[in-house]
């Protein structure tokens, strides 16, 4: 990928409109050419001043469903008043008009949620591990080594469990960045599958049901606890990896009371 080329997408990279290919595509030149690697952090620095500033605005619960609403009373409005004027013109006025409040109503109910995004946020971030040949910070399978390396890295302490006696051994941690903010990566491996484990404190939801998606090959498994929210992302088969989320379950979830 040119430099050129990087300019022209790299608002659609930020927004997530990429597909994961031309995703990985950018990362890559990102890495290796300084000067777009100084832009994408400008856009970076930009983008959060603008998020946590007092110029952020959020939309207000349920203004999708009012511009809906405008928008069906909108169209009925012009129809009728369509009908009554110009008759020999009036249909085609009335499909224009139809058809581009159609188009912007589409466009709408088609963005990708939050959730979209975070969910290809956490498969790039498994997938960019495996290409890039970073799948550890610290390579190590004993948690007594792995967790005290997040110490002064991250604002926050992340559950480290070895499962190598359940058939999951721990092979490292390191640090990784999803949702604008660090998060912790553990990574552990399923015969030739490796399985990464994303953590960070829980913004609401503290105790959320577990949500399994697959997309593009990957299985991903999403589920907070005891104040922590966890991405579970692998191209291991669905049921296996179930079964490693309910054995970490188990090995974090705190002792019943006496």
């Amino acid at each position: 990928m040119s430099c050129q080329e990087t300019q022209d997408l790299i608002h659609g990279y930020f927004d997530g409109e990429l597909d994961l290919v031309r995703s990985l595509e950018m990362e890559r030149h990102l890495r290796d050419c300084q000067a777009c690697s100084q832009a994408h952090q400008n856009y970076q620095a930009l983008r959060s001043a603008i998020t946590t500033g007092s110029l952020y605005f959020k939309s207000p619960v349920g203004l999708q469903r009012r511009i809906q609403s405008s928008m069906r009373k909108a169209i009925k409005a012009e129809t009728r008043r369509r009908m009554w004027s110009w008759r020999w013109l009036s249909a085609g006025a009335a499909l224009a008009v139809l058809a581009l409040l159609t188009w912007s109503f589409l466009l709408l109910l088609t963005r990708p949620s939050a959730n979209d995004l975070l969910t290809q946020e956490v498969i790039s971030g498994h997938v960019r591990s495996l290409m890039a040949t970073h799948l550890t910070d610290v390579s190590s399978s004993d948690q007594h080594t792995v967790k005290p390396w997040f110490n002064g890295r991250l604002d926050f302490s992340p559950p480290v469990k070895d499962l190598t006696d359940r058939g999951f051994p721990l092979v490292g941690g390191r640090l990784d960045y999803l949702s604008n903010r660090p998060v912790a990566a553990l990574v552990y491996r399923r015969q030739q599958h490796f399985i990464n484990l994303f953590i960070c404190p829980a913004t609401s939801d503290p105790d959320g049901e577990k949500r399994t998606v697959t997309r593009q090959g990957y299985h991903l498994i999403h589920w907070t606890a005891e104040g922590m929210t966890y991405w579970a992302v692998s191209d291991l088969n669905v049921g296996e990896l179930q079964e490693f989320v309910r054995i970490l379950q188990n090995q974090t979830a705190p002792p019943p009371p006496n």
